[in-house]
């Protein structure tokens, strides 16, 4: 209905260029918009009050002259001129109706478009440091990067996800000395236990296998623990590897995959950081200084230059994601999103200066950057801050074990990725109205529930029936459900756009409230069999579309709750 009011609205427009009311060249956008209110129509234009001006025109006396060129079209019932020059438009029974036909005929395939033509887009998500189980930071992360994913693949791009390992450096290190510390027995009170050093379960769980000479596989590696307490070099390499086996746990159980699995260390081995020194030095934003080597990232936005080189010899941590992110410009991919915590922010500058400074043809504000902020955890009203197993955090198989995937996942993608969120536990387990996940799996069994009444009453639906009398479909109620279908594929085109898989969820939210009350005001379960089959018709549309959109957050979509 949207895409045939812009087009009516681009007949009359064109209509009036002939006429020598617009101007020849102008070429307006023509925005359209559900109206808030529904006696105001389905849809409102500002058209006229944007073009007013370069008419040389009253914006009342335009939009009058907008509504008398428009094409004739038996999706409109009325328009109506408000306020300063708005343009209301209300949808005719029957066409507004169509877009049940629309959505039972697409099927899971509504709401998808190829808005991106394929485009390759690399999508870097959670990267947490193999030190330790997934806390609920990386479950936001992981929440949020997995929906941007699908809405991108909604959308028509050739998505990669990947995940950045760093696995080197000094958290590394201090993981090592930790289990070594837990195979010759000491624990954290022991004066001699690393200051530094990791203090979970899940050490004395390492500790153990690499005793028992286990053997565990992470994504492109085996390593069997070598049984030796000296051999600090066995001890890290076994670690890493054992985290990296459990983080992936973690992320299954969160029903989240990747495509790429990056070793910070693999940048090293494969002489790519140096390289990308040389590269910067020949580029001639190096210097030295206090026997150091600084790169001017102030030359590119930066508020100070950054060292590269420490007087040690050993490079900042910087300079290894420089180099990460040339390697993912020469892998072709032209557009990049990081979704990071909040704590990454000051990087985000820095990395963006060191790409400048390579000149190798990488555009200014390269790569994209989504970050969210902290989670805080509460139950009873009051904040849960440790795991037995972590030690000093809750992890996201706390909260799966807690509440469920389908709750983990949505509280921690509902919200606007820059805002703080509080995570109640006793929220997301209530079975109430108040509980988001529950409101909209439930909209979805409740449709599930009253075809199994049809069925069981001997009434099955009638899809032919039903289609050919949509316009039955007239009441407020029905109509405000199926204007809200009609929004679907904008807002995922507009969400994989902005980045925000909040406004799925927020859609989700919308549709629920809108079905329940239809359904609390208007009766399925009629005695005649058209008015029956065309309302039946609506929820099935109705769950098509909630279905579509639970996917989208990776939450499932159940038929009894």
């Amino acid at each position: 209905m949207k895409d045939t009011i812009v087009s009516l609205l681009e007949g009359a427009v064109t209509a009036l260029k002939h006429q020598g009311v617009l101007p020849n060249d102008l070429q307006p956008s023509i925005k359209v918009d559900p109206t808030k209110d529904k006696a105001h129509g389905d849809y409102a234009t500002n058209l006229a009050l944007m073009l007013a001006k370069p008419a040389g025109k009253n914006p009342r006396e335009l939009a009058n002259a907008l509504v008398e060129a428009l094409p004739d079209s038996d999706a409109i019932q009325k328009t109506e001129i408000a306020g300063p020059g708005f343009i209301n438009f209300f949808a005719a029974a029957d066409a507004a109706a169509q877009i049940v036909a629309q959505v039972l005929d697409c099927g899971d395939t509504f709401g998808r478009s190829m808005a991106g033509k394929g485009a390759k887009v690399q999508v870097e998500f959670v990267s947490a440091n193999p030190t330790g189980p997934l806390h609920v930071g990386h479950g936001r992360g992981a929440a949020i990067g997995d929906c941007l994913c699908r809405l991108l693949e909604a959308t028509g791009f050739d998505v990669t996800r990947e995940f950045y390992y760093n696995d080197a450096g000094a958290q590394i290190a201090n993981l090592a000395r930790s289990v070594q510390a837990r195979v010759k027995g000491l624990g954290p009170d022991d004066e001699s236990w690393p200051e530094d050093g990791y203090r979970g379960e899940y050490i004395v769980d390492v500790a153990n296998d690499y005793l028992a000479g286990k053997t565990v596989s992470a994504d492109d590696r085996e390593v069997t623990g070598k049984k030796d307490p000296d051999d600090l070099d066995a001890i890290q390499a076994f670690a890493v590897a054992w985290l990296r086996r459990e983080q992936d746990l973690d992320l299954k159980a969160f029903g989240v995959e990747f495509d790429v699995y990056f070793l910070e260390s693999s940048l090293y081995e494969d002489g790519k950081v140096d390289a990308t020194v040389e590269k910067l030095v020949s580029a001639g934003h190096t210097y030295e200084d206090d026997g150091a080597m600084w790169l001017r990232t102030t030359d590119f936005g930066d508020d100070k230059d950054r060292v590269m080189r420490k007087r040690d010899g050993g490079y900042t941590y910087f300079l290894p994601d420089v180099a990460y992110h040339l390697d993912k410009w020469q892998r072709g991919f032209k557009t990049v999103i990081n979704e990071q915590g909040a704590d990454h922010h000051s990087t985000v500058t820095r990395v963006r200066a060191g790409l400048q400074a390579l000149e190798v043809g990488i555009p200014k504000g390269w790569p994209d950057y989504v970050l969210h902020q902290m989670v805080m955890v509460t139950r009873s009203g009051v904040e849960v801050k440790l795991s037995k197993r972590a030690g000093s955090y809750v992890t996201v198989r706390d909260l799966i074990d807690e509440v469920g995937r389908d709750a983990t996942r949505f509280f921690l993608a509902a919200r606007r990725a820059d805002s703080q969120l509080t995570f109640d536990i006793d929220l997301a387990r209530s079975q109430s109205n108040d509980n988001p996940v529950y409101y909209i799996q439930y909209a979805h069994a409740r449709v599930c529930s009253m075809l199994r009444k049809a069925q069981d009453a001997d009434q099955p639906f009638d899809h032919a029936l039903a289609l050919a009398n949509l316009a039955l479909l007239d009441s407020d109620q029905e109509k405000a459900v199926l204007n809200r279908l009609a929004r679907f594929p904008e807002v995922v085109e507009t969400a994989a756009k902005n980045r925000e898989p909040q406004q799925v969820a927020q859609y989700l939210l919308d549709l629920s409230g809108d079905f329940h009350t239809c359904y609390n005001a208007v009766k399925v379960m009629v005695e005649d069999d058209t008015l029956r089959n065309t309302r039946l018709a609506l929820g099935l549309a109705t769950r098509q579309v909630l279905r579509n959109g639970l996917d989208l957050m990776g939450v499932s979509a159940p038929e009894e709750m």
